[in-house]
């Protein structure tokens, strides 16, 4: 067991200024859907799937797993984050061979630009440093992909190294928590 599936989950929804991250829900299948067939939201990710595979196999409640956030705005889910731990094997680690926990997000295009990325990422790191304090984050993004290489760095992830998979380079970095100063 890793130290991610001994947190208990689904936590207490997490409440920012404007956003509300929660465990998924049947009321989200449609923008769960819109998410993965989105050519936008899917460019850096190797395309969208097809809305009508994702109608027939999408379970009633997508995404209820352990660290998948749903985000949502005035009662609506306009994105999802994911806490997760990599394939202890995927050669793209900062720490290889050790499962470490990474960060992944997508959001609805009409959202873009506004903020809601960094706040409800912030929000989830913050959550994550607490349930397992110490413990460093890795996001891997296309070096193409600007707006999620912008996001990154006003997290405060910083890059360890750059490599070329599927023909394209990418951008590996991690994200260290700052102790409390109590």
């Amino acid at each position: 067991m890793t130290e991610l599936e001994s947190v208990a989950w689904p936590p207490e929804p997490i409440r920012t200024e404007r956003l509300v991250l929660r465990e998924s829900e049947a009321r989200d299948r449609s923008a769960f859907v819109e998410l993965f067939s989105s050519s936008e939201v899917n460019a850096y990710l190797g395309g969208p799937r097809p809305r009508d595979e994702l109608e027939r196999e999408m379970p009633a409640v997508p995404g209820r797993r352990l660290g998948l956030f749903v985000i949502e705005l005035d009662g609506a889910m306009i994105g999802v984050i994911e806490l997760n731990r990599r394939d202890a094997e995927h050669r793209s680690q900062v720490r290889p061979g050790t499962g470490a926990a990474e960060l992944g997000y997508l959001f609805l295009p009409k959202v873009w630009g506004r903020g809601y990325a960094t706040e409800a990422c912030a929000a989830a790191l913050g959550w994550f440093a607490d349930v397992l304090p110490g413990e460093p984050v890795e996001l891997c993004t296309q070096t193409a992909n600007d707006r999620s290489m912008r996001l990154a760095a006003k997290l405060g992830f910083t890059e360890v190294e750059r490599f070329e998979e599927w023909g394209v380079e990418h951008w590996m970095s991690v994200w260290l928590p700052v102790p409390s100063s109590f």
